[in-house]
């Protein structure tokens, strides 16, 4: 689909095309029927009820030249500069990752262990004033997705949601974020917990984080046309993050805390060793939607346990 043809460019036609333009472009075919969406503002019902509708001259040329970028690995996301979420809307540009829903994986289970604890007030709306929240961190935030879903989950119980990013433009991204949903999360630029104080005080009842876990050396990672490398790789086989959130987390997290990561496909194994030569216990991986193990959590092992 070119400008050439673009005179003839109506949604009925370009229904009938995406299969194409996708197959010979190795995008996906609903980044096309999406994109046309974005481009003439309009709801995915009006595919079904106005087919024969014309773009402007200025809708075909904005067309077009959103097709081109993402026929050269521009993601659909950076062009339209939002990505869903947890039900949420985020903003993403190249200096974030966009939110892949098997992320969502991890935010269930941080959720999942919150509401099983039992007699802690956790989801506890009517806690009094004497009662600390609880408090929630997550480590290389980006757009925030994590962080502000979970504090969207709880924002009428007792919990502090803190968020460090080692990248300032990512932490303006994460802080429009979180405005524009609603949620009050604190924001912090750090590398991983360098940042963050060791006080009792300070601790934290849950640690979540998807760092970079590809490994530096990946095939695919040559590929990447748009999102940022330092986001997706790690040295010693893509591990070498995980491991200083595993080894620093005792540091910050209150016994008996949670700690959930995800991970690359191949990883559960390594990372549930991690996990275990750090006294934690209770450890777990969960698959993601493709049935791939992604998320290893566990609870740091209390004094007595």
């Amino acid at each position: 689909m070119t400008a050439n043809n673009a005179a003839q460019m109506t949604v009925q036609n370009i229904k009938q095309q995406a299969k194409a333009i996708a197959e010979n472009s190795a995008i996906p075919a609903f980044w096309i029927t999406d994109w046309l969406l974005y481009v003439i503002n309009k709801s995915a019902l009006f595919l079904m009820t106005d087919p024969d509708y014309l773009l402007s001259a200025a809708e075909q040329e904005q067309f077009t030249a959103g097709i081109t970028q993402m026929q050269h690995g521009m993601p659909l996301a950076y062009l339209t500069g939002t990505q869903a979420f947890w039900s949420l809307d985020f903003k993403v540009n190249e200096h974030t990752l966009i939110p892949r829903p098997d992320t969502e994986v991890l935010v269930e289970q941080v959720l999942d262990w919150i509401v099983s604890q039992p007699n802690d007030a956790i989801l506890n709306t009517t806690a009094s004033n004497n009662t600390a929240p609880k408090r929630l961190l997550d480590l290389g935030t980006g757009s925030g997705c994590i962080a502000i879903s979970l504090a969207h989950e709880l924002k009428h119980a007792s919990w502090q949601v803190v968020a460090v990013d080692l990248s300032l433009e990512a932490l303006k991204i994460a802080q429009s974020n979180a405005a524009n949903n609603e949620v009050d999360v604190k924001f912090v630029h750090s590398s991983w917990y360098q940042a963050l104080p060791i006080h009792e005080d300070e601790l934290f009842d849950v640690i979540v984080s998807n760092p970079p876990y590809i490994d530096e050396n990946d095939e695919h990672l040559q590929h990447l046309q748009a999102e940022p490398i330092s986001a997706l790789s790690a040295p010693n086989y893509g591990l070498a993050d995980i491991e200083h959130i595993v080894q620093q987390a005792a540091l910050y997290l209150r016994a008996g805390g949670l700690l959930a990561i995800e991970h690359g496909f191949d990883q559960g194994f390594a990372v549930r060793q991690l996990f275990l030569n750090n006294n934690f216990k209770a450890i777990k991986t969960v698959p993601d939607y493709g049935g791939n193990e992604r998320v290893t959590l566990g609870c740091l092992a209390t004094i007595d346990s």
